[in-house]
């Protein structure tokens, strides 16, 4: 027989005073009765390994073994409700720990089943919050040591009566302040805050990612007008004249030829050697 799952029977019997013999012999009957049920389930695994792999009954005795050992796996995702994640999702995962320490136990080895099936299911529940849970992924040691603080914290908020404060957490669990409090801060990166979150305070309907700065184009867009202003006085005024009717006004080299009174390629050859110019002064050279 189990001694996890006879403690386990134990701690979830009706609590009734031990002294009314009646409530004593209720107690017992039932778990004679559940006793019953463990070693009912453990038989149909050891049933289970003395068949070839490729019997037909293998199946069907795996289902029934699942099923008779489910209790076992909704009482140990149990043990991590109340931390960030839906139950349903926890006792599903204890369930595929379950299932993957029935498909590997073997009887031969005289090792209790149940001894080798929770650290099997913790095992896969602690994967399922390191692994799928967290939305910035940190070193796994902070994740470890974040579940570490998060029971702590539990435990100390019950003893104490208060929330506990970091050097409580720290003398709790035998590490430094700063050790604690890097899995503090490791914490954050659990869950992520949308940028879509509305801001506190505010009645204009600003929400957070509304408060984050972005490159401001204008910047840029103000040095070059600075640099351009020096490189320009370098050329001629029929230059400078050449290139403010181009690049202001628009204007095709046709027409700057007929207002400047020149020909269309010598505007070509005077622009090109403009833009050279200014090209060289304002690109650095290497």
């Amino acid at each position: 027989m189990s001694p996890t799952f006879v403690q386990h029977t134990r701690a979830v019997l009706p609590s009734t005073p031990t002294g009314r013999p009646g409530a004593r012999q209720a107690n017992e009957a039932l778990l004679d009765e559940r006793r019953l049920a463990d070693d009912s389930a453990a038989e149909l695994l050891r049933t289970m390994a003395a068949l070839p792999p490729a019997h037909p009954s293998r199946r069907m005795l795996r289902d029934q073994a699942i099923e008779a050992w489910l209790p076992l796996a909704h009482n140990l995702a149990n043990r991590f409700a109340n931390r960030g994640e839906p139950l349903d999702d926890i006792i599903q995962t204890a369930t595929i720990g379950l299932i993957k320490a029935i498909d590997k136990f073997d009887p031969s080895r005289g090792v209790d089943f149940t001894a080798y099936a929770v650290p099997t299911v913790v095992g896969e529940i602690k994967r399922h919050f390191r692994d799928r849970t967290w939305d910035v992924r940190v070193p796994r040691r902070l994740q470890e040591l974040r579940l570490t603080i998060v029971e702590a914290k539990s435990k100390l908020m019950q003893e104490l009566g208060r929330e506990p404060s970091t050097a409580d957490i720290a003398q709790h669990l035998g590490m430094t302040v700063e050790e604690v409090q890097e899995g503090l801060e490791g914490t954050r990166a659990y869950n992520a805050v949308s940028l879509q979150t509305p801001t506190q305070h505010d009645d204009r309907g600003a929400m957070l990612g509304d408060l984050i700065g972005e490159e401001d184009q204008g910047y840029e867009i103000a040095e070059l007008r600075t640099a351009l202003s020096p490189a320009l006085s370098r050329l001629d005024e029929r230059a400078q004249r050449i290139l403010m009717l181009r690049f202001y006004g628009n204007m095709t080299q046709s027409q700057i030829a007929e207002q400047v009174g020149i020909s269309q390629m010598h505007v070509s050859r005077l622009l090109a050697k403009a833009l050279a110019t200014l090209q060289h002064e304002l690109v650095p050279q290497h």
